[in-house]
C-alpha cells in the first residue's frame, strides 16, 4: 500500500510542478505568461526530478504507466503489482491538475485562448498527422525508458533493483535532465507526453472542472499520448535488455 500512496503522491508532484509551469506561460496575467518553450522544458524537466526525490526509495517513482508496463515486460517488476501502480499514477495526475486549477483559479477567466486552457492540462501535436504523432511519442518515450535504465546500471542497480538507487545521490536529478532533454530535443511535434497518466488524468480535470470559457478535450487525439508512449516504453526496456542484460 505505501508503494501505490507513493506512486499517487509523485504523480501529483509531476502534474502540479509540471502542468503548474505551463499554466504560469500559457495563461493570461502571469508573471510567467509568454516565458517560453524553455521555461516548460525545464520546469518539466524539475518536475520530474523533484518526484523521483519525493518517492523513489517509497515505490521507485515509476509516475508514468509506460514506465511501469516496461519494467513489468522485461521481469525487472511484478505484474501483480501493475493495476495498483496504474490506478495510483492515473488518480495522482488528475488530483496534481485540479491543484493547478486552483493554484491559477484566478487567470482562467482573463484568458480568452480556450486552446490554451486544454494546453495547461495536456498535450496536443503542432500538426494532427496520427502516424507521426504516433512516431513522435514511441520515440520519445523509447528514450526515457533507455536513458532510465542507463542511468540505473551506471549507479550499480541490479535488475529489479530501481527503487534501491533511483532515489540516491544525483540519479533523480539525471533523470529529471533526461526529461528536459527529450523536450528539448523531440517535444516539438506533440508535446512530448510520453506518460499515459500525465495526459488522460489531467485531460479528465479539465473536462470535468468548472473552468470558464473552456471548450473541448480533443478526445479524438487523446488515445494517442495513452498507447504511443505504452508502446514506446516497451520497445524501450526490452531494447536496453537484449543489448545489455
Amino acid at each position: 500500500m505505501e508503494a501505490y500512496l507513493g506512486e499517487f503522491i509523485g504523480t501529483m508532484i509531476l502534474i502540479i510542478l509540471g502542468d503548474g509551469v505551463v499554466a504560469g506561460v500559457l495563461l493570461a496575467n502571469s508573471k510567467a505568461e509568454n516565458s517560453g518553450w524553455i521555461v516548460i522544458t525545464f520546469g518539466w524537466g524539475m518536475a520530474v526530478a523533484v518526484a523521483v526525490y519525493c518517492v523513489g526509495r517509497i515505490s521507485g517513482a515509476h509516475i508514468n504507466p509506460a514506465v511501469t508496463l516496461a519494467l513489468a515486460s522485461t521481469g525487472q517488476f511484478e505484474w501483480a503489482q501493475v493495476p495498483g501502480y496504474i490506478i495510483a499514477q492515473f488518480l495522482g495526475a488528475f488530483v496534481g491538475a485540479v491543484i493547478v486549477w486552483l493554484a491559477y483559479l484566478a487567470h482562467w477567466a482573463p484568458t480568452d485562448d480556450a486552446g490554451l486552457k486544454l494546453g495547461v492540462f495536456c498535450t496536443a501535436p503542432g500538426i494532427y498527422n496520427t502516424p507521426a504523432n504516433i512516431i513522435t511519442e514511441i520515440i520519445g518515450t523509447f528514450v526515457l525508458v533507455f536513458g532510465v535504465l542507463g542511468i540505473v546500471a551506471n549507479a550499480g542497480a541490479a535488475p529489479g533493483n530501481l527503487s534501491a538507487v533511483i532515489a540516491t545521490g544525483l540519479n533523480p536529478l539525471l533523470v529529471g535532465l533526461l526529461v528536459l532533454g527529450i523536450g528539448l530535443s523531440l517535444g516539438g511535434p506533440t508535446g512530448y507526453a510520453i506518460n499515459p497518466a500525465r495526459d488522460l488524468g489531467p485531460r479528465i480535470a479539465h473536462a470535468v472542472l468548472p473552468i470558464p470559457g473552456k471548450g473541448g478535450n480533443d478526445w479524438g487525439y487523446s488515445w494517442i499520448p495513452v498507447v504511443a508512449p505504452i508502446i514506446g516504453g516497451i520497445l524501450g526496456a526490452v531494447t536496453y535488455t537484449v543489448l545489455f542484460g
